[in-house]
């Protein structure tokens, strides 16, 4: 397989994600080097929906190796919403921000605050498609706290953790995050591919 990948998200802090996972040797093509938009097609009911979905898109235009994810963070007492809608939650904009006061909104008064994040890598390319999941369990807390990350990252602290993923550096995020869990298995398929 190929070293070098198209990365199919207009998402600075997914991307920096990212290349902060993958090892020396593999080359990211962003959308915008590949002349293709930042915003690609997400119409699927599912996160595995979705990143094929992108990830098709950019490998038939391209026909380039193509990487897509979605995430998802699914909260226990709304029944597993925001989910596949996390990015547009409040609305078309996009606005973390908004997404963010209004998921803290409906959960006002409410004890149960158990949630898991949720992260879906899609790989398409000439030799086919593969998915890579990962996910990680914690809690959303009334009141953001932290300046790093991005989306729901400051509500959210994992499981065994006593901060939420804002207040951590990013070495400690990918460490036990859930898009680092699925990078994980996704280099692993990569890195067997370049032997």
């Amino acid at each position: 397989m190929a070293k070098r990948y198209l990365l199919c998200t207009g998402n600075p802090g997914k991307a920096a994600e990212l290349r902060a996972l993958l090892p020396p040797g593999i080359t990211l093509v962003t959308l915008t080097e590949a002349g293709l938009p930042t915003d690609l097609p997400e119409t699927g009911e599912t996160l595995e929906a979705n990143a094929l979905q992108k990830a098709r898109f950019a490998f038939e235009r391209t026909g380039l190796p193509s990487i897509a994810d979605d995430t998802g963070l699914e909260v226990d007492a709304l029944d597993g919403a925001p989910g596949v809608y996390s990015a547009r939650f409040a609305g078309a904009a996009k606005d973390p921000a908004a997404n963010t006061a209004k998921l803290l909104r409906m959960l006002e008064g409410q004890a149960l605050r158990t949630a898991r994040f949720r992260t879906v890598i899609a790989l398409v390319g000439p030799e086919g498609e593969e998915i890579h999941e990962g996910e990680v369990r914690g809690t959303i807390i009334p009141t953001p706290r932290g300046t790093g990350g991005f989306g729901y990252d400051p509500v959210f602290v994992p499981e065994g953790a006593d901060r939420t993923f804002a207040e951590m550096d990013a070495t400690e995020k990918n460490a036990i995050s859930h898009r680092g869990r699925a990078v994980r298995r996704l280099v692993e398929v990569l890195t067997a591919d370049q032997r």
